[in-house]
């Protein structure tokens, strides 16, 4: 055979079938653009002189990662509908004379052709959209740039490795399909699978509980840490139970159903539960498919949006203060002592040499230590508790703060004996009234809870809940646990106020108090147990917005990306269905159905099985809700009511998009049913 004739037969069978093919192509034109302009932005030497901009590109590195392994797995598996499709054509050449040798030519040359139209539209489309790209996180870091355009070649060559090895995978399993089927096989393929679907009643109940058991994990979590060892098992627990449901949990509810007779032997209830059952048997993959990546989309846009949104309370929950002062003290005398007294006096000097003044100044002393709650002890040493499985739900940062402190913060007169103690908790506990030992020092008798303290910032950045004692005799609580278990205990002298003016002078003060504590530490014996750390939200918030901003702007183009592969997996299931449903549509009408009848089966097919993912998603995503928030409080956000609200937006707004892409897919479904017979839907 010439050459040539291979390269007709591929170009006509993908003109022929481009109902199926072009929106599989446009699709890969978007999935090859989102990884370009993800690799541009990771290696763009724009953001190497912005504040933050390292950071966001390190996150978009790992992004392009997690992109790659997404692409892989969804062209491949939107490919599969093609090939389902196909299988018949290729069996009928196969018969007519087209050896399978030849038949592999003709599918390289398709291949080769796919990958062209894919590589160079998306590509094409990446390099136009990369500035537009670029200019949108420059804005999120707060830079300035250039309008030039350039175009970064390596990722231009990464991009193209990356599809070129996808699509010769994917001709290398399609190949094996069609040489490992006989011709007969091929040509019988699209009536493969319609033997009367059985209820698997084991798979079913399997999924039942699998999903209630990560339910009931996502609820139950208390603490982040727990939250975050636990969180893909969870996931995983969900995927697993979604494919079964939709599998196998779908066809045990419809063959339950037929055997009510009440409900079954009804017009439209006797069509519609038979037919879902077939439905369901063929798409239950593609609908849990469909479901896993909707609840994929609502939870990244809706945590990175939140993250985005949330970024100045986040700042403020890590940072309390414009300008913090951490001093690690080695003994409690230091806490009083000429060094505390010295580096307020720099500080106060510091600030007037810049023309400023402070406002709202937070001073207080403290003591803490990570313990273990166990009954009436806090254990501080690591070797009493590394062999509990269930440690971290018990662990707690600990506090020990003067009474004189918690009253002048507070503005409070409370009075108490030696060896009593207020506690304030972050978190749920009920310790009022009982006598708590410390390690192996000495007890503290828990006389009432109070409703809150004056946060340092610290709190945030911590990833398990808070306990603050406050006593009035800090030196005699103290010192015991020093003598006992020193290399736990640190102590703390905090002192930070907030600056009115801008982040550029707040930068300037920062470091004009960092050099003078250097220069402090240096000269004065006085802090030979005083060691002085400075920081500042001005500049934390330049890396801050880096990472936040990187996170958002990657959960967009991963949503992005998920939708596209949403929307194709919706539409081939559709065309599917289509195919499949034409003869059923003639032989309904053939015994006795009336046309208003069958349409309004098939509506109520079509949307229940359509809107069945995308209300399994809305479960999945209210049940993930306190998993997240938990997840979340690690990055500082602790706003719970922006949380919900962000969420919700994000769920209604995917609704209404998920609406338009059905009335836009059910044309074609309709259109195909009816076709056979030249009738409009």
């Amino acid at each position: 055979m010439k050459r040539g004739i291979y390269w007709a037969l591929a170009w006509s069978g993908i003109r022929k079938n481009q109902r199926l093919y072009l929106p599989y192509i446009l699709t890969c034109m978007g999935t090859v653009m989102m990884c370009y302009i993800i690799s541009f932005l990771s290696i763009s030497p724009t953001f190497a002189g912005i504040p933050g901009g390292n950071t966001m590109q390190g996150f978009l590195g790992m992004g392009f990662g997690v992109m790659s392994v997404f692409s892989l797995i969804f062209l491949f598996y939107t490919n599969s509908f093609l090939i389902r499709r196909r299988k018949k054509e290729f069996g009928l050449y196969n018969i007519l004379g087209l050896g399978k040798r030849n038949l592999a030519v003709v599918l390289a040359a398709e291949t080769v052709i796919l990958a062209a139209l894919a590589l160079g539209g998306g590509l094409l489309l990446g390099i136009l959209l990369s500035k537009l790209a670029e200019l949108c996180m420059i804005w999120i870091l707060g830079g300035t740039a250039a309008f030039s355009m350039t175009v970064e070649w390596g990722s231009v060559c990464q991009t193209a490795l990356l599809f070129g090895g996808i699509f010769g995978l994917i001709f290398l399993n399609t190949l094996c399909q069609i040489h490992l089927s006989h011709p007969i096989q091929l040509l019988r393929s699209e009536s493969v699978g319609e033997k009367p679907p059985k209820a698997n009643w084991v798979a079913a109940v399997l999924g039942v509980l699998l999903l209630g058991a990560a339910y009931a994990l996502a609820v139950t979590i208390e603490d982040p840490v727990t939250a975050i060892t636990l969180f893909f098992f969870a996931v995983i627990m969900v995927v697993i139970a979604t494919y079964l449901l939709f599998i196998a949990g779908s066809v045990a509810l419809c063959r339950a159903l037929q055997k009510n007779p009440r409900y079954y032997y009804k017009t439209h209830h006797f069509v519609s539960v038979a037919s879902m059952a077939y439905r369901m048997k063929r798409n239950g993959a593609g609908l849990a498919s469909i479901c896993i990546l909707c609840t994929m989309v609502l939870v990244m846009v809706s945590s990175t949006v939140c993250l985005f949104i949330g970024v100045e309370d986040s700042l403020r929950n890590q940072y309390p203060r414009n300008i913090n002062l951490d001093a690690a003290v080695s003994e409690t005398s230091y806490l009083d002592g000429e060094a505390a007294q010295e580096t307020q006096a720099m500080v106060e000097a510091v600030v007037a040499a810049h023309g400023e003044i402070q406002e709202n100044v937070l001073t207080y002393r403290t003591a803490a230590f990570v313990g273990l709650l166990e009954g009436d002890r806090l254990l501080l040493d690591n070797a009493l508790y590394e062999q509990r499985m269930d440690v971290i739900s018990d662990l707690w940062q600990v506090y020990i703060v003067p009474l004189s402190d918690y009253n002048r913060l507070m503005g409070t007169g409370e009075a108490l004996e030696p060896g009593e103690a207020l506690l304030y908790a972050d978190a749920e506990v009920d310790l009022e009234g009982k006598t708590i030992r410390l390690g192996d020092g000495g007890t503290l008798e828990v006389c009432r809870q109070v409703e809150g303290f004056q946060d340092n910032g610290v709190d945030a950045m911590q990833v398990v809940p808070s306990l603050y004692f406050f006593v009035p005799d800090f030196a005699a609580v103290v010192e015991p646990l020093q003598a006992s278990q020193r290399e736990w205990v640190s102590l703390h002298w905090y002192y930070g106020f907030d600056l009115s003016c801008r982040d550029e002078a707040q930068i300037r003060i920062q470091e004009a108090l960092a050099q003078e504590a250097a220069a402090l530490e240096a000269r004065s014996p006085a802090f030979a147990g005083f060691h002085i750390l400075v920081d500042g939200v001005a500049t934390e918030r330049a890396g801050v917005y880096g990472m936040y901003g990187g996170l958002f702007f990657l959960g967009i183009l991963l949503g992005i990306g998920f939708i596209l592969a949403a929307v194709l997996i919706l539409y081939y299931k559709q065309i599917c269905e289509g195919y499949e449903d034409q003869a059923k549509f003639d032989i309904m009408q053939k015994v006795g159905m009336t046309q208003r009848e069958i349409r309004r089966s098939i509506n109520s097919q079509v949307l229940t099985v359509f809107f069945l993912p995308l209300a399994a998603a809305g479960v999945h995503l209210a049940f993930a809700f306190p998993l997240v928030r938990k997840l979340l409080l690690l990055f500082g956000v602790t706003n719970a009511p922006l949380l919900t609200a962000v969420t919700a937006v994000c769920f209604v707004i995917f609704a209404l998009f998920y609406t338009a892409v059905y009335r836009m897919t059910s044309g074609a479904y309709f259109a195909i049913v009816s076709g056979m017979r030249g009738e409009n839907g």
